[in-house]
């Protein structure tokens, strides 16, 4: 082999690797698909609403892939990021424009959608206050408001044989009682 050196990647490969990958456990991290094209145009703010859209985004897309392709490798990623600079920074060079673009983008990763807050809306927080709770379900948490788990859910089986609400359970001490029908 020698001693080959490692080939360096670029703050600006680095970026489009982990867009690539977002979302897919199979992918190389050679290829993005559209999909994440999109993401990596919204997180890193390409998309500006105004000379950027996601429109724009989709069709540049379109436009650099092969044809039989549904994925864009590195080359072609950096010529559709050149041709939306240059609809972004209308006033500047192409180069220019492009070098704004790369800045947007170089060491940036997929925004992972943070967790959602959950709201105290007085429905829910009506559904949820187990002191308000009747019937049934009233029998699915202790006094405190924690749920029982399966104790409070599953009727636990009576094994004793005898009809449940039976009044005279456990009195027949061991005696049949048989009726004869003639």
């Amino acid at each position: 082999m020698g001693s080959s050196t490692p080939v360096e990647i670029t703050a600006l490969e680095e970026s489009f690797r982990r867009f690539a990958i977002h979302g897919d456990t199979r992918a190389t991290g050679k290829e993005m698909h559209g999909k994440n094209w999109s993401k990596l145009c919204k997180d890193c703010g390409v998309i500006d609403g105004k000379n950027v859209t996601l429109t724009d985004v989709d069709i540049v897309f379109s436009k650099v892939k092969k044809k039989s392709c549904r994925t864009i490798v590195f080359e072609e990623f950096k010529v559709a990021l050149g041709e939306l600079a240059r609809k972004k920074y209308k006033e500047k060079t192409g180069e220019d424009a492009e070098a704004e673009v790369f800045k947007l983008i170089e060491g940036k990763a997929p925004v992972i959608a943070g967790v959602t807050r959950a709201v105290a809306s007085p429905t829910v927080s009506r559904l949820t206050d187990t002191t308000k709770f009747t019937g049934s379900h009233k029998e699915r948490f202790d006094e405190t408001g924690r749920g029982k788990g399966k104790a409070g859910r599953v009727d636990l089986v009576d094994t004793s044989g005898y009809v449940s609400g039976y009044k005279h359970r456990g009195t027949s001490k061991g005696k049949l009682h048989t009726t004869i029908f003639l």
